[in-house]
């Protein structure tokens, strides 16, 4: 069921191919393993070849704090992606500046002398009136834009499905929402810039999750016979989110055809796919702090202690994959911050694994401003896949 990306000679992707051939290119000298910031085993070939390809299409599945990618072909699913999103985090730290920054303005003002005379910064534009991202929400599409631009580096994907939440009325209060009775979701800001991030890689098709006509992702989803975990949406696993981002993809091959009798209005699915086990992998950004000048606390003696940014003393950069030993035990982590002999090692979560000496940590790989971790094996999303 595995398939292996494929680059041609100049580096163009080409269709997957199966394990096995795989395994007779590189022992024969015709294709080389390459690097991808996915962390996703592809060859490239050494000879040039007929650049013949089918349609592969790619869905994404939106959210607040977590996204769902797959990529599909009509006989198999290439690739499954868990995005843990940095909304929360982003949040956070912009509600931290700006408490910093007022209070930095706070000490500035002399309140002995009468409020004409104060030295207050006048305003420099009318910040009610603002029409760019807030930076949580850009956060969020910019970690699915690269992603999707690694995809587009690994399969020659010809079309995106994109999830579309839009704003509904509550017939009992008359608010608008993202569906009745749930209330507005912060995923629909900046879906439109994401529409003209998108158009530029390839033609975008958008459906909404829920539809009163029948035929929306959920309803796709529960024809193809995929289950999905609803109740907790955390869970690092491909039935939470990426079974949406497989069941999007599935709408290049599978359409929704109504047809009229005399007395009634019909419909069904009509098309030829097949859902396969594929590789899975949680994706995140490395929370990695930003280089503060100024602190929430001024130092004595006015001096500053260093804090964020990503350089350490060691010749490591947050965010490289290490390889850390420590009493006889040896750990595989992300550099995440340094004192003046050791270094911290976090794992996947960002939660710190210990603090190492700097002798005895090895880089890895060097920071892609990814965090990636590929499942070991493949990930089902049914119990009997097959054709339908």
């Amino acid at each position: 069921m595995l398939r292996v990306p494929v680059l041609s000679k100049s580096g163009k992707p080409l269709m997957p191919t199966k394990p096995s051939r795989t395994r007779r290119w590189l022992k024969e000298g015709k294709a080389k393993v390459v690097h991808n910031d996915l962390e996703c085993f592809a060859i490239q070939l050494t000879f040039d070849a007929q650049e013949n390809v089918q349609p592969i299409a790619v869905g994404i599945d939106p959210g607040k704090h977590y996204s769902g990618i797959g990529v599909q072909s009509g006989s198999f699913t290439l690739w499954m992606g868990h995005l843990v999103l940095p909304f929360k985090t982003v949040k956070e730290r912009m509600e931290l500046r700006r408490v910093m920054r007022r209070a930095r303005r706070g000490r500035r003002i002399n309140r002995k002398l009468p409020y004409s005379e104060r030295c207050h910064r006048q305003k420099r534009f009318d910040n009610r009136k603002q029409k760019k991202l807030p930076p949580s929400i850009r956060a969020n599409k910019q970690l699915e834009l690269r992603v999707l631009k690694e995809l587009f580096k690994l399969f020659p994907i010809s079309a995106i499905h994109d999830e579309l939440v839009m704003a509904d009325v509550d017939r009992t209060s008359g608010r608008k929402s993202a569906r009745s009775g749930v209330g507005f979701s912060p995923v629909m800001i900046g879906q439109r810039q994401m529409l003209t991030w998108l158009s530029e890689l390839a033609p975008v098709t958008t459906h909404q999750g829920w539809q009163r006509d029948g035929h929306g992702t959920s309803q796709l989803r529960q024809w193809l016979g995929l289950a999905k975990d609803k109740k907790n949406k955390a869970n690092q696993t491909p039935v939470t989110h990426a079974v949406d981002g497989v069941t999007l993809a599935a709408f290049e091959f599978i359409r929704w055809q109504e047809w009229h009798s005399d007395n009634a209005k019909h419909g069904g699915w009509c098309g030829n796919v097949q859902i396969t086990p594929a590789p899975f992998a949680i994706v995140r950004r490395p929370p990695i702090s930003r280089r503060q000048l100024h602190l929430c606390v001024p130092s004595r003696g006015g001096k500053r202690r260093k804090y964020g940014g990503t350089v350490t003393r060691h010749g490591f950069r947050k965010g490289d994959k290490v390889i850390a030993k420590k009493a006889g035990k040896t750990y595989i982590g992300w550099c995440s911050g340094d004192t003046k002999k050791q270094v911290s090692v976090s794992d996947v979560n960002w939660k710190r694994l210990g603090q190492f000496s700097a002798k005895k940590v090895q880089l890895l790989q060097r920071s892609t401003g990814l965090i990636v971790v590929p499942t070991t094996g493949l990930s089902n999303l049914a119990a009997s896949s097959g054709s339908v």
